[in-house]
């Protein structure tokens, strides 16, 4: 896995009336610092990528739906540099992924229904100056294959 990435199984805590889950804590250390919360919809079949951050760190969560997440690591200092992860995540596994600073991250909604992403950042978005780094989709430097195998 990408040196930094942390990723927590959810725990649904279910009864008659529902569920309810904690996604972060504070005590957990996850998050380092609270920047921004934000919540994004995307459309079945659609590719949100590439893009990085120099200054603040992020924490994915899916809560309807179901995304493949692409991690690429462009730390030049990093000991998995230039390493690429992959994730499974929403309705079919809950878990929130910590995504560091200078790791490129990007995702393809999955299946038939709309993808729900509730996100936090150790930064608040400034729209003078975004932290926000886009790299193409199918840049050959992270040579990432989006399409599905069948097997």
């Amino acid at each position: 896995m990408i040196d930094g990435v942390i990723v927590k199984q959810i725990t649904k805590f279910c009864d008659d009336r529902g569920f309810f889950a904690e996604l972060i804590r504070e005590d957990e250390g996850i998050l380092p610092h609270f920047g921004q919360a934000s919540w994004s919809m995307s459309y079945p079949g659609i590719i949100k990528a590439f893009h990085y951050h120099e200054k603040q760190d992020d924490l994915w969560f899916f809560p309807s739906g179901n995304a493949q997440v692409v991690l690429h690591d462009l730390r030049v200092d990093s000991k998995t540099n230039g390493e690429t992860d992959v994730f499974y995540m929403g309705d079919d596994n809950p878990i929130v992924l910590f995504i560091p600073k200078g790791v490129a991250h990007g995702y393809r909604v999955l299946g038939e229904k709309p993808l729900t992403i509730i996100y936090f950042t150790t930064k608040a978005y400034d729209k003078e100056n975004p932290d926000e780094k886009r790299i193409p989709w199918n840049d050959p430097l992270i040579g990432f294959d989006w399409e599905t195998k069948f097997k």
